[in-house]
Order: C-alpha cells, then sequence, then structure tokens
C-alpha cells in the first residue's frame, strides 16, 4: 500500500458536477493523496464523488452560500502535516474585494493558510508569511480553465503549491495538467 503523502488535494465549487470530483478523487487515489479540504458549493458531492472513486481519504468540508446542509461549518481549521489551514468558502469574508478580512480571520485562528473558494478563479500568494488559495473551479471556472489545486507540505521550507486543469482526453478519460497561473 502506498504510504500517504503530505499532500492536499483542495476542491471547490464543483456545484453538484458529481462526475469531475470522481474524476479528481481517482486522480488523487493514484498519486497517494494525503487529505481533501472542500471549500463549498457542491458540499454534497464530495461523499457522492468518493463512493464512486471508492476512495476515502480524511476531509473536511466547510459550507458554501450555494450549500444548504447546516450541518456542516462556515469555517473550519484542517490540521495536515503539521500545519493549520483555514477552510472557509469566502463569500462571509470579501474575498471578491479583497482579502484583508481572511487572512485577519486565518491569523486569529492561528493558521499557516487561508484556503477559499467562492470566485470561481483560481489564485495563490503568500501574503506577510501566509498562504493564501483558491483552487478555482473544476466545473464552472471563470478563468481560462477548470482547476483544483494540490499543497505539498515539506519536512522544511515552504508549501509547495500547484494548480491542476482538467479536461477529456480521447478516449473519455480525464486529463490532468499542471497549469501556470497568470
Amino acid at each position: 500500500m502506498k504510504a500517504r503523502s503530505p499532500e492536499l488535494l483542495v476542491v471547490s465549487d464543483s456545484h453538484g458536477d458529481i462526475a469531475v470530483l470522481q474524476g479528481i478523487l481517482e486522480w488523487g487515489r493514484k498519486r497517494g493523496i494525503g487529505a481533501v479540504a472542500f471549500l463549498g458549493d457542491g458540499c454534497a458531492d464530495l461523499p457522492a464523488a468518493a463512493d464512486r472513486a471508492g476512495f476515502h481519504p480524511p476531509n473536511k468540508r466547510v459550507r458554501g452560500n450555494g450549500d444548504f446542509d447546516h450541518s456542516l461549518p462556515f469555517f473550519d481549521i484542517l490540521e495536515f502535516a503539521g500545519k493549520r489551514f483555514f477552510l472557509c468558502h469566502g463569500h462571509l469574508h470579501g474575498v471578491a474585494e479583497g482579502f484583508g478580512p481572511l487572512v485577519a480571520a486565518a491569523r486569529s485562528l492561528g493558521a499557516d493558510a487561508a484556503l477559499f473558494g467562492h470566485t470561481h478563479r483560481a489564485f495563490w500568494d503568500e501574503l506577510d508569511g501566509m498562504l493564501v488559495l483558491n483552487p478555482g473551479s473544476p466545473s464552472r471556472p471563470r478563468g481560462p480553465k477548470p482547476t483544483f489545486a494540490t499543497i505539498t507540505v515539506p519536512s522544511e521550507g515552504w508549501f509547495v503549491v500547484r494548480h491542476w486543469a482538467l479536461g477529456r482526453g480521447a478516449l473519455g478519460g480525464w486529463i490532468m495538467r499542471e497549469t501556470e497561473l497568470i
């Protein structure tokens, strides 16, 4: 059995597209993903996609403005590979206008990174020593490509962030390729 890696799969805004999330999880299983952070707007999709993929990694989900499962929180902390990740959808932190409230909320909870969705735009930056990341959307992107992200937590040094574009191959299977953000 392949050992779990210190790599976190980050997904948001699947909006009912269970097939695309299933494809991402199947890719994640082959890659040896250690955990999944789902950042809202499609929270019910993750368990269904995990069942279809036959892959149930540890995961945390937070509720977005399009989710109606009131048992899920609007924000949470995920402890993974010795780091603290603040998870939220972003709509309550004004991420469409800036990142100040998001970073302040994450910092107040001792987080090393702030992960959010909502805008459907893939993004990452380092702001005052904190990783701020949006994985984009695998089903309804507001950028050039459908995307998701991975974050590797090395034993030394800073995070290794990757965004992945996905599409269908000539034979109908999913193709995931690392992509540069512009």
